[in-house]
């Protein structure tokens, strides 16, 4: 089996933890390292977050590098959770993973240059703000030729926001290089909240978690302490899995459904951050993504749970997962 050269460009969060787990336990996936962005906390909280589950997870030949610190233009926003910082050491400890001494943007720069060479593109997995890619664009625009594609959790359309009536977070907290993305030509695969919120995580489905042993048990715990169930606006209980549907499309897209259409950002104003899709063709534009609008719940639910269940189980090799 071929295996997919994935980069994870994230800010760790906790469905960005539940991501990382899913990609890692993946033989489907070949996680060339993780890059970090400031996001739903600051970079140095971020950067502990992303060692803590490449700790977990057990795969410590995955590398972890340290991005940008904050957002291209835009004064700095962070997540819901901020004031928390990082993962409690009492649900996961960093044992020995350190950030590797390159910077992210210059891994995505080496990465995309070496995928030209080797004539093997890699695709991008862009589940925080897009301010790494976005400078990886800037300083090298022939990066563009060594990505396959970028699979991002962001925007919302009908659905509308969510730190902001208008905006998703993704987006908000760096659209002026979310803009500068969705212009580059590199083919787009969008999860807007529009989609995520159709596939709801329980109680009793996070439980399940925790067959996948200690790294399983933290994200139970994770999900535990962060609640994101928000019966009120979604109709139900559970709460949904944003940046996971990236790494479940990747496995499975034959679970979600699409329309290419033309995407935007909007970078001034008040309703900064704010995503529009031109599903009618009004604009007359080419399209510049795939636009994921239905996901089979069962199915990526299941898919979840199993890859981290999988941490429980014995490797090939005979040695038992953390």
């Amino acid at each position: 089996m071929k295996r997919l050269k994935i980069i994870i460009d994230t800010d760790p969060g906790v469905d960005d933890a539940a991501a990382i787990l899913m990609a890692l336990a993946s033989p489907e996936l070949d996680v060339l390292g993780i890059s970090v962005v400031a996001g739903n906390v600051a970079l140095q909280n971020t950067v502990i977050n992303a060692c803590k589950i490449v700790n977990l997870s057990g795969r410590h030949d995955v590398p972890v590098y340290a991005g940008a610190a904050g957002p291209l233009v835009r004064q700095q926003v962070y997540g819901k959770y901020a004031h928390i910082g990082a993962f409690d050491d009492e649900i996961a400890d960093i044992g020995n993973i350190k950030p590797e001494q390159e910077s992210a943007v210059d891994f995505i720069i080496r990465s995309a240059k070496a995928a030209v060479t080797s004539g093997e593109q890699i695709t991008l997995c862009s589940i925080g703000p897009m301010t790494n890619v976005a400078l990886a664009l800037i300083q090298h625009p022939d990066v563009r030729l060594g990505i396959k594609q970028i699979v991002s959790m962001g925007g919302a359309f009908t659905a509308m926001g969510h730190r902001t009536p208008w905006a998703e977070f993704n987006i908000y907290a760096d659209p002026h290089a979310g803009d500068i993305v969705f212009k580059s030509g590199i083919p787009i695969i969008l999860m807007p909240l529009d989609m995520t919120f159709q596939a709801l995580l329980t109680q009793s489905q996070m439980e399940t978690f925790r067959a996948g042993g200690k790294a399983g048990q933290a994200l139970f715990d994770l999900f535990t302490a962060f609640d994101r169930s928000d019966p009120n606006r979604l109709g139900r209980e559970g709460g949904p899995v944003h940046d996971a549907t990236v790494i479940a499309w990747l496995i499975k897209p034959e679970l979600f459904k699409g329309h290419e259409t033309y995407v935007g950002v909007q970078i001034t104003g008040l309703t900064m951050g704010y995503t529009y899709a031109d599903f009618y063709n009004k604009l007359n534009h080419v399209p510049n993504a795939l636009v994921m609008t239905e996901i089979d719940e069962a199915g990526f639910l299941n898919l979840l749970t199993e890859r981290i269940a999988g941490y429980g189980a014995v490797h090939h090799n005979g040695e038992k997962q953390p």
